[in-house]
C-alpha cells in the first residue's frame, strides 16, 4: 500500500496575520519562525522518513516556486505543482490530485500543510500510516486535533459512531464540520468531548476523492478532467475553477453522506502558526515568560512578551514594565500590539492595501 502513497504539501498561503515579517513575496511558509529552518523545510523534513523525495509533492503559486525549490532542492522540480493564480484549497488539492492520478492511478495522497508546528513528528508519521489504512476502506480521512481551549479561530469536526481501529488509533465517522464558532458554541463543543479541531490535513485514495469532486463540485471536476487530459491547458482553463475551500466544497457534503472518517490526533503537540501569539505556545520562554527570537532583550519588570527580530544586524531591545505584548521588528516596519489582539494584524494589512503597498 505504501508504495502508492504520496504526500502533498500545501504551500500557497500568504500569512497576512504574521505581518510585518510575512510579505507578499515572502509568505510565512518560507520564514524561519521557529529556529534555523523555514516552515516549509520543517514540513518536508518530517515527511522524509515515510515518503521518498519523488513522492513528496508541493502545490504552490508560481511566484513562490523558485524560493521553495531552493530551500529543498532534493525534491524533483516536476513535483512542484504550480497554480497560475490562487483559487483556494479545493482547486489546489484537485489540481494535485489529477497530477498524482496521471502518475499513479492507484495512488493514495496525504494532504498536509507548510505552516504547522508538530512537536511529536514520529506520532505524526504513525497517524499518516493509519490514515492510509483507513483510506483503503474508501473513507475520506481527516486528522482532528484534541482541543485544549474553546477556540473561536479554528474549525471543528464532530465525531459520530466508532468505526474501528487503525494501528494505535481509533477512528470515527465525522458527522459535521463547523467553521469558527462563536465563543458559547466553542465552549459547548469543548465540554461535550465529541469535537476535534479541524487541522486541515487529510488522507484519501485519489480515485475516491475525485469521485467526490465529480459529485459535489462538478464544474471544478470538469476543469480538472481537462487538465488531466492535456496539462498544457492549465493556464487556459484555470480561471474557470471556482474559488472554494476543500472544507466547504467537499468535506461538508461528504460528511453528510457518511463518507468521512476522523482520527482524533492526540499527542501531536500541534499548533497552527497562524498568528504571532502561537509562537509563545511552542518556543521556550525565559524565566519571565518572554520568548525572544533574533534579538538581544534587556527586560526590566517585563513578562509574557514575544520579541521577534529579522535584521542582518540584530539590535538590543529593552523593555520596562511591559507585559503580554508582541513586538515584531523588521528592517522597514515595526509591529507592537497586545497579545490578545494579534488576530487584528490583518486589519493593518487591509489598511496598507489602500495606499502603502510597498509594506505588503
Amino acid at each position: 500500500m505504501l508504495e502508492h502513497y504520496y504526500a502533498l504539501i500545501m504551500a500557497g498561503g500568504g500569512g497576512t496575520r504574521l505581518w510585518p515579517l510575512s510579505r507578499t513575496d515572502r509568505p510565512k511558509q518560507m520564514l524561519k519562525l521557529l529556529g534555523e529552518h523555514s516552515m516549509f523545510e520543517l514540513a518536508v523534513d518530517r515527511l522524509k522518513l515515510l515518503f521518498p523525495p519523488e513522492r513528496i509533492l508541493v502545490v504552490t503559486s508560481a511566484a513562490y516556486a523558485g524560493q521553495l525549490r531552493a530551500q529543498r532542492p532534493e525534491l524533483p522540480e516536476e513535483n512542484f505543482i504550480l497554480e497560475p493564480e490562487p483559487r483556494n484549497t479545493a482547486p489546489a488539492i484537485g489540481l494535485a490530485a489529477v497530477s498524482i492520478h496521471r502518475r499513479d492511478p492507484e495512488a493514495t495522497m496525504a494532504c498536509v500543510t507548510a505552516d504547522h508546528f508538530i512537536g511529536n513528528e514520529r506520532r505524526f508519521r504513525d497517524l499518516l500510516v493509519a490514515g492510509a489504512e483507513i483510506a483503503a476502506q474508501d473513507y475520506l480521512v481527516t486528522l482532528g486535533i484534541q482541543p485544549t481551549f474553546a477556540s473561536t479561530g479554528y474549525g471543528y469536526i464532530q465525531r459520530g459512531e466508532a468505526l474501528g481501529q487503525a494501528g494505535d488509533f481509533p477512528f470515527f465517522r465525522a458527522v459535521r464540520f463547523k467553521e469558527k464558532p462563536r465563543e458559547p458554541e466553542a465552549e459547548a463543543m469543548l465540554a461535550d468531548g465529541l469535537h476535534s479541531w479541524n487541522s486541515g490535513m487529510f488522507v484519501w485514495r485519489v480515485e475516491r476523492v475525485l469521485q467526490e469532486f465529480a459529485r459535489l463540485m462538478p464544474d471544478l471536476r470538469q476543469v480538472l478532467a481537462e487538465i488531466e487530459a492535456a496539462p498544457e491547458a492549465l493556464e487556459k482553463v484555470w480561471g474557470r475553477a471556482p474559488r472554494q475551500s476543500i472544507d466547504y466544497g467537499i468535506m461538508e457534503g461528504a460528511a453528510a453522506a457518511g463518507a468521512v472518517a476522523v482520527i482524533p490526533a492526540e499527542g501531536l503537540n500541534w499548533s497552527d502558526i497562524g498568528t504571532w501569539d502561537a509562537l509563545l505556545a511552542v518556543l521556550p520562554p525565559d524565566a519571565a515568560g518572554n520568548v525572544v527570537v533574533g534579538a538581544e532583550h534587556l527586560a526590566i519588570d517585563s513578562s509574557g512578551l514575544l520579541i521577534h527580530a529579522s535584521r542582518s544586524q540584530p539590535r538590543l531591545v529593552a523593555t520596562i514594565g511591559l507585559s503580554d505584548l508582541v513586538v515584531i521588528d523588521t528592517p522597514d516596519a515595526l509591529l507592537v500590539c497586545p497579545r490578545e489582539r494579534v488576530q487584528e494584524v490583518r486589519a493593518v494589512v487591509d489598511a496598507l492595501k489602500k495606499g502603502r503597498t510597498e509594506y505588503l
